[in-house]
């Protein structure tokens, strides 16, 4: 028999240990420091754009009627103008949403809008972009680690994520990037993974009708990837408007952030509201406040699994925060003798010490540590352990973050299985 159980934790807070050493001098930032805080980017002011009509400013409405006219007169009733799977001459909100993306794309510029739409179906002819789907191109070893879609974020956006770093290797970057061959192969697999994504959406008003984008910048070789890239970018801009909500970047090395602190006045405001940048290390803290970390892989903090979203929707997980100089304990009560405990936990940016111990209900029983008391790199997966009791009594989880000034982010999420026999 199996009982699942709703994830509850009680908090143990030790207080923080005095140091036996005198009080450290005020923490002076510098310059460095401070362009990355002033660069670190949260989007609580983006809002997605409407697709209702009767919500559209009467410019816009007539807009959009005006790009259906040119559509028609340039198509004909009976011509073939679809994407996605969408007549865009059916005039139902499907195909108004579609090109609504087009006229934002464009300032709500008719000619203009009409212009990049004849190029982009024209292109997708061209690239066979319905049917790319289903092609085999051969890149396993990318999938799951380049570009890949994981998941959705709390409002239901589809997640892309990418990350780049194993260019790196010169032998990989060779055989993905080799000749010209190659990487028209690699830019076809990127808009394959693109179009999966943009399946998953229902192209509808009041629907979810974009995506999230998770860029990695860590050991991300700018050199060798700046043709690949571009290419990208531009197949991306030209074929693919206003398809993506948000743009998160972790990760991002301090010369990043100091460009952009450069750039970011020549950007609009509407384009700034989408971008999210983290510095390297707080991966975990960013992606919390979009994405729920049962959703979130656990390279990034998170407790999502490559296999994890093949068999069934992700168990929900318990947010906490571990301040610095803190420790807490998560207890676990109410396990029956025989019942088998398994448990997810992770601590965003570990670099604190994690043990785990079952503490007997009776009187004169003996505490049985499961897991004795270790230290957890930075970079450490969440821990994944399960444990079956002799005797009732109750899990206590500890994170012990007394080292550390530093607040973390974590999660958590246990299920507990009762014994079959009687």
């Amino acid at each position: 028999m199996e009982k699942a159980t709703s994830p509850i934790s009680i908090p143990e807070q030790t207080p923080p240990q005095d140091p036996p050493q005198a009080s450290p001098k005020p923490y002076k930032k510098s310059f460095v420091t401070t362009l990355m805080g002033a660069a670190t980017l949260r989007s609580p002011s983006f809002k997605e754009d409407t697709y209702f009509i009767s919500l559209l400013k009467s410019s816009e409405k007539k807009a959009l009627q005006e790009l259906k006219d040119k559509l028609m007169a340039s198509y004909g009733p009976e011509g073939e103008c679809t994407m996605w799977g969408i007549s865009l001459l059916g005039g139902d909100e499907k195909a108004d949403v579609i090109l609504l993306k087009f006229l934002r794309a464009r300032d709500f510029k008719v000619s203009d809008s009409f212009h990049m739409l004849e190029k982009c179906l024209a292109w997708r002819k061209e690239f066979n972009a319905d049917g790319v789907v289903e092609e085999d191109l051969g890149f396993k070893e990318l999938e799951g680690v380049v570009a890949y879609m994981h998941g959705y974020d709390k409002e239901g956006h589809p997640v892309c994520y990418n990350a780049y770093g194993v260019f790196r290797d010169k032998d990989m970057y060779e055989r993905i990037f080799g000749d010209e061959e190659k990487l028209k192969k690699f830019l076809r697999w990127r808009v394959q993974v693109l179009e999966r994504g943009i399946n998953l959406l229902h192209f509808k008003p009041g629907g979810i009708n974009s995506i999230i984008q998770v860029t990695d910048l860590k050991d991300m070789p700018k050199r060798e990837l700046r043709v690949a890239s571009n290419q990208i970018l531009s197949l991306f801009q030209d074929n693919y408007p206003e398809m993506v909500a948000r743009k998160i970047f972790i990760n991002v090395p301090w010369y990043f952030s100091f460009l952009y602190s450069m750039f970011s006045p020549f950007l609009t405001q509407r384009t700034k509201s989408k971008f999210v940048i983290s510095r390297e290390g707080y991966a975990a803290e960013t992606l919390y406040k979009f994405i729920r970390p049962e959703d979130i892989p656990v390279q990034y903090g998170g407790l999502s699994r490559p296999n994890d979203l093949q068999n069934s929707p992700p168990k929900p997980a318990s947010e906490f925060t571990v301040k610095g100089g803190e420790k807490v304990n998560i207890q676990i009560e109410g396990i029956e003798a025989g019942a088998t405990i398994t448990w997810d936990l992770v601590v965003g940016g570990w670099d604190l010490e994690y043990s785990a111990e079952f503490v007997p209900n009776a009187e004169g029983s003996y505490i049985i540590a499961v897991e004795k008391p270790r230290k957890l790199s930075p970079s450490e997966e969440a821990i994944h352990n399960s444990f079956t009791s002799r005797e009732a009594g109750k899990m206590v989880l500890s994170v012990d973050n007394t080292a550390s000034r530093r607040k973390k982010v974590a999660a958590y999420r246990y299920i507990v299985r009762k014994s079959n026999l009687v």
